[in-house]
């Protein structure tokens, strides 16, 4: 789980509503609140936050999984699109695919609260040391 209770100002624009899960398996698990204000035509949420909603959980996973020794830097990022995402919850699930010293293989996937799949993901990162102090 995020040690921080009170989100970065970045986590609150994409409209993160709780951290389910970020531990050191490498897996995490965040829940986002979307909103009328994050939808274009017909009510259907642009892609940019479906894309920010998965990218947000892949860095959780990496940074989890470093116990907060690394910070992920995207090199790529693919999204696949399934079904529209509507305002109301969306759980975005991610997880370490592979790890090495510099780099890491990331995956993840968006859900409504039914379970209905929205979008799957994959990165590539590259991992930075957070600098301390």
């Amino acid at each position: 789980m995020d040690s921080d209770p009170k989100p970065s100002a970045l986590m609150t624009s994409l409209g993160l509503d709780r951290i389910i899960d970020a531990g050191a398996s490498g897996r995490a698990i965040l829940q986002f609140r979307a909103t009328m204000a994050m939808c274009h035509s017909g009510g259907i949420v642009q892609g940019g936050f479906v894309t920010g909603w998965l990218d947000s959980a892949m860095a959780h996973a990496v940074m989890a999984s470093s116990n907060h020794e690394v910070s992920p830097l995207s090199l790529e990022i693919k999204v696949a699109f399934y079904a529209s995402a509507r305002p109301g919850l969306c759980i975005a699930e991610a997880w370490v695919d592979r790890r090495g010293k510099s780099t890491a293989f990331l995956e993840g996937v968006l859900k409504d609260e039914a379970g209905t799949i929205l979008a799957k993901a994959t990165s590539t990162a590259k991992l930075v040391p957070i600098k301390r102090g």
